[in-house]
């Protein structure tokens, strides 16, 4: 009887190190790459479980690279694995630009893709260009006409540029310059909408795509509308401006005037203060007398009831004017 638990328990304990000999050294990817005429030793599989690398993810891209021809190892790949790349993408780019006819390196295909960039795409960019529609671009001729112009723009990836070139915001932004720059030189928005091929012209000898990761092959004009007349606008603000400064500045001498004539108001008053005092020293000193005096009064009282009389006959006129 303790022979038969002892023969049990070597039995589990051989069973036991049989799976996971067999869960820690993946046999199937070893008899896999060997069908595929894939050189990868056992001790070398076993040595990614200790490095902490999926076999699977190292295995099965070597074995589609080696099947389409491509030169690499499995150190490369290991090396690219644990630097973050994704190596299903690299070998893809690999193998679609080999079939293109693209020269495109391990080295820099792993660089691009360590880079952020999606290398596959970037290669399908390069075999199949890509079109970027821009946004309406505003922008002014030299009559004052707004143009709203949009562009359909044609672009290559360059994948010797793919590495710290700019994107697509950059090229779409140096292409609205170009469109306002060439716009704001024409000297009438007809011009413009007669030639629209020009501005195409002009923004694509620019060398619009220096520094990016792209390579321009064409610009097309989409679509152009006449917008607003901003020449006249700016016109109808300056004279508004202009009619502000105006009417400040009337406004300023207005108001001199009215200090003026108050202060010539005082300087009568103040002349007809002394009036009094004067005739006081002429009665005192015999220069006037009281009959003259009298009859300075009486002219006086004359000539108010004269004014007085003119006035009511004013405003009778006017009263007639107005019921008539």
């Amino acid at each position: 009887m303790p022979e038969i638990v002892g023969i049990s328990i070597l039995i589990g304990v051989i069973g036991l190190a049989i799976v996971l000999f067999f869960s820690f050294v993946p046999i199937g990817l070893w008899i896999s790459s060997l069908a595929a005429n894939v050189k990868v030793s056992i001790f070398n599989l076993i040595g990614m479980r200790l490095r902490r690398v999926t076999p699977a993810k190292i295995v099965m891209p070597l074995i589609k690279a080696i099947k389409a021809g491509l030169d690499v190892n499995v150190n490369q790949l290991e090396a690219h694995y644990l630097a973050g790349g994704n190596i299903d993408s690299v070998i893809n780019a690999l193998i679609a630009s080999e079939r293109a006819g693209i020269e495109l390196p391990f080295e820099k295909a792993a660089a691009i893709d360590l880079a952020g960039r999606d290398v596959f795409e970037a290669v399908k960019m390069s075999v199949n260009p890509k079109v970027i529609e821009t946004p309406n671009v505003s922008s002014v001729a030299k009559d004052g006409i707004e143009l709203l112009v949009k562009a359909r723009v044609t672009v290559r990836a360059n994948l010797e540029r793919l590495v710290g070139g700019a994107g697509e915001a950059t090229v779409l932004a140096r292409i609205g310059e170009g469109i306002v720059t060439t716009v704001g030189s024409a000297k009438s928005h007809k011009e413009v909408l007669e030639n629209p091929d020009d501005i195409s012209k002009r923004v694509l000898s620019k060398g619009l795509d220096s520094g990016t990761a792209f390579e321009i092959l064409s610009i097309d004009i989409a679509d152009i509308d006449v917008g607003r007349n901003i020449g006249a606008q700016l016109q109808t603000l300056q004279a508004e401006a202009d009619k502000n400064i105006a009417q400040a500045m009337a406004e300023e001498r207005r108001a001199m005037a009215v200090a003026k004539e108050q202060e010539m108001r005082a300087y009568v008053v103040e002349a007809e203060a002394e009036i009094p005092k004067a005739m006081a020293y002429a009665l005192r000193e015999g220069k006037l007398g009281v009959m003259d005096y009298f009859d300075m009064q009486n002219i006086k009282a004359d000539t108010k009831m004269r004014e007085k009389i003119s006035e009511s006959a004013k405003t009778s006129i006017v009263d007639n004017e107005n019921k008539s």
